[in-house]
């Protein structure tokens, strides 16, 4: 067996909170995938079996294709590879949940919480959207994102559930016929109130366009509309941190942003006509907030 670990330094008989371990088995290793990363990581077998079901596992095998291992009891063969990436603090942590606005068989689209991940990471995926479908369905369908949605963001994000529908939603997205609305609060207030901020981002073009909606004087603040015509990373945010009116709560770009109630970036309306039955599909966020105010009435 060869097992690299790193740990910052520590040995694996006092692992430290995040570590990761990998194993390359060998022929004369017996034991379960649990039974070995534990022996050699230091750790209880209910840790390590905690952290496999929660996607912080992966089997590689000698052949190929690396894929979570979520089964404590799999038995790894000879020349397959394990890997344990363990953080203890990010797998105490109990996630927001996600609610299903619409499902359309071939794909869904879901509300996401600000603290959810789009996917997972090496160190775990039940901290994500795509784990919460996955099990939503019964780990029945395929869950394979068309878009992304930043952590600390609020809104509606795509999933697909088959290649096909996969392929037609990116190539609507590609096409921009996916009409994707946001809702930020900036600080300051933008000039003019109806533009574009065209600043390239890692060199490539980038084109943001907004619409002031409101201004605040008492908190400085503004309520601007948003719309992308490209998708670079964290577009939003940076181009109105370049612009000298960042996202309020923005953890990463801006100054004198900060915001007690989080980031203020919601993905609150999305339309599109559905690849499928070719009929238009709109859903919006204040539509869901109206209903569920009706209902209460009611």
């Amino acid at each position: 067996m060869v097992m690299n670990i790193s740990d910052n330094g520590q040995g694996a008989a006092h692992p430290p909170a995040a570590f990761s371990v990998r194993i390359t088995i060998a022929p004369e290793d017996v034991g379960t995938a649990c039974e070995l990363l534990a022996e050699r990581a230091g750790l209880a077998k209910s840790r390590v079996k905690d952290a496999m079901c929660k996607g912080a596992v992966w089997l590689t095998g000698k052949r190929g294709g690396r894929k979570r291992l979520r089964k404590a009891t799999a038995q790894p063969g000879p020349g397959d590879v394990l890997e344990l990436h363990y953080d203890a603090r990010l797998l105490s942590v109990k996630p927001p949940v996600a609610r299903c606005l619409h499902d359309a068989g071939q794909y869904s689209v879901w509300m996401k919480p600000a603290g959810l991940l789009a996917q997972g990471t090496d160190y775990g995926d039940h901290c994500s959207l795509v784990r919460q479908v996955e099990v939503h369905f019964r780990l029945k369908r395929p869950v394979l994102p068309v878009h992304r949605l930043d952590r600390e963001a609020v809104g509606l994000m795509i999933l697909a559930h088959t290649k096909a529908a996969a392929a037609k939603l990116s190539k609507l997205l590609q096409d921009n016929v996916i009409d994707k609305q946001y809702r930020v609060t900036v600080l300051g207030c933008p000039s003019p109130e109806q533009g574009g901020i065209e600043l390239p981002l890692d060199s490539k073009p980038a084109t943001t366009r907004y619409t002031l909606i409101a201004y605040d004087p008492a908190t400085d603040s503004s309520v601007v509309e948003v719309t992308l015509q490209t998708g670079r990373l964290h577009q939003i945010r940076r181009h109105f941190a370049m612009l000298g009116h960042p996202v309020l709560g923005d953890p990463k770009y801006g100054v004198g942003n900060k915001n007690s109630t989080g980031m203020e970036l919601v993905a609150h309306r999305i339309a599109f006509r559905c690849p499928f039955t070719r009929k238009e599909l709109r859903i919006s966020l204040d539509e869901q907030v109206d209903d569920q105010k009706q209902m209460r009435c009611g």
